[in-house]
């Protein structure tokens, strides 16, 4: 299955784009529609762009990203709505295709099959996240997508502080397909992770994705153990996790820039996932993070179900943000 800008015009199929739009649809009729009801007519003046500031803003984009677009629109000189419309529409696809889309390995030449060609298996994904951003959920649907494909997936489960968490994982476990390697709660997340690489090497598998605790950006001594099982997953397949996968709730508004800052200073992050796409997200912080970041969101949670975790097509993602309202 592949994904990302190769395929955005002919390969996303029309399952995936009526998924997103009607994942987006609350934050379409809610935020961004205050953002299409600005081009309802043709007058450019003053009070157009400070509205369209306004409403940029207001649809978490942050002040930083929202300006940079401003002032990509303006050197277009738009002479009308219509104009100024597609002029966004462009400017906010090339925000989120201007990314790096190299750090990862897995990932980063737009296939959602793994490439084992440059890395030896079993490949590891990492998953990191605060609480309650929906880490094991993406886990389980990203593990279903790799077992439609025909890969072996074990998941490691990291998250050894809440008993809550390893029940979580083993259910999708039993629903999807993949093996687990726990322990007891309260063990050492990193010899979890140790066990699960040991496990996935003498049995063949070919991906590893490995679940972590819910840490708090102030907590130290969480990002010093995040620290800890990065460098026993590098001991152990010799190099460093394939791709450290950051789980943000879209829910969370400009919060979640601030989580992309963290993770991505302590845990080397190398992709995004925005997870509750259909909740009351109001979609602008995948443009601030591609811009301030510049790392890309390579998954989207639209739904319940363990099949709606799909590729993140910016084309398709910033036209299901600017449909009309009738639309």
């Amino acid at each position: 299955m592949r994904f990302g800008r190769a395929q955005k015009d002919s390969h996303i199929g029309d399952a995936d784009r009526g998924k997103i739009q009607q994942a987006t649809k609350t934050t379409r009729l809610s935020v961004f529609n205050k953002i299409t009801e600005l081009f309802g007519t043709d007058a450019i003046n003053t009070d157009l762009w400070e509205e369209l500031e306004e409403a940029l803003i207001g649809a978490d984009v942050g002040v930083k990203t929202s300006f940079e677009i401003l002032d990509r629109l303006k050197a277009k000189k738009p002479k009308t709505r219509s104009e100024m419309k597609e002029a966004l529409r462009n400017s906010l696809i090339e925000i989120l295709e201007s990314v790096d889309d190299t750090a990862g390995k897995l990932w980063g030449d737009d296939e959602l099959n793994l490439n084992l060609k440059m890395v030896n298996s079993p490949a590891v994904v990492l998953v990191v996240g605060v609480n309650g951003s929906g880490k094991t959920t993406v886990i389980g649907r990203l593990a279903s997508l790799y077992i439609k494909e025909g890969y072996r997936v074990m998941a490691a489960a990291g998250d050894t502080y809440r008993a809550a968490a390893i029940d979580q994982l083993q259910a999708w476990a039993t629903a999807v397909g993949f093996d687990v390697i726990a322990q007891q709660s309260g063990a050492d997340p990193a010899a979890v992770a140790f066990d699960a690489i040991n496990a996935g090497k003498a049995r063949l598998y070919d991906l590893i994705i490995i679940d972590t605790a819910g840490r708090l950006q102030n907590k130290t001594s969480l990002m010093d153990e995040l620290a800890k099982i990065k460098r026993v997953i590098t001991r152990q397949i010799n190099r460093e996790p394939d791709e450290v996968l950051l789980v943000i709730d879209s829910t969370t508004g400009q919060n979640g820039l601030m989580q992309a800052e963290v993770f991505a200073k302590e845990a080397g992050v190398t992709s995004i996932a925005l997870s509750k796409l259909d909740g009351a997200g109001r979609g602008g912080i995948a443009f601030a993070i591609a811009q301030e970041y510049g790392l890309p969101v390579k998954f989207v949670g639209v739904g319940e179900h363990a099949d709606d975790l799909i590729p993140f097509i910016p084309e398709s993602f910033v036209d299901a943000l600017l449909l009309d309202r009738e639309d």
